[in-house]
């Protein structure tokens, strides 16, 4: 699979080094994570399919770290940088083994048919 990605070459040279700074913080704290731990949910407040994935994770046993970035009307712009590097465009944000996996409903899918598990080894 591939995305369309806008070419840097047309990308104007004095904004490229913003555009790669871009929340540059908050996207080494995910890949940090991603990097450390087996399952990472990268989520928000207030979002019932953050709490969705946590709670499915908790019922199958799966430890797992959890990232909270702001709710609906604060750090967006944290989020969109997340989003933006993924291309996944909602919360939360599964990881399994260094893989996006999607979200909570998928999650509760790689559950309920014993793919998580096999994932993990």
């Amino acid at each position: 699979m591939s995305r369309p990605i806008l070419d840097e070459s047309h990308i104007h040279p004095a904004v490229r080094a913003r555009i790669a700074s871009h929340h540059h913080d908050t996207l080494c704290e995910v890949q940090d994570a991603v990097g450390q731990h087996a399952v990472v949910v990268v989520g928000m407040r207030q979002n019932p399919f953050c709490r969705k994935a946590r709670k499915a994770l908790d019922a199958a046993g799966v430890a797992f770290k959890y990232l909270e970035y702001g709710s609906y009307l604060s750090e967006w712009r944290r989020r969109n940088a997340l989003k933006m590097w993924t291309g996944w465009p909602t919360m939360p944000m599964v990881f399994v083994k260094g893989t996006m996996v999607g979200g909570a409903e998928d999650l509760e899918r790689l559950i309920r048919e014993g793919e998580l598990k096999r994932l993990l080894g």
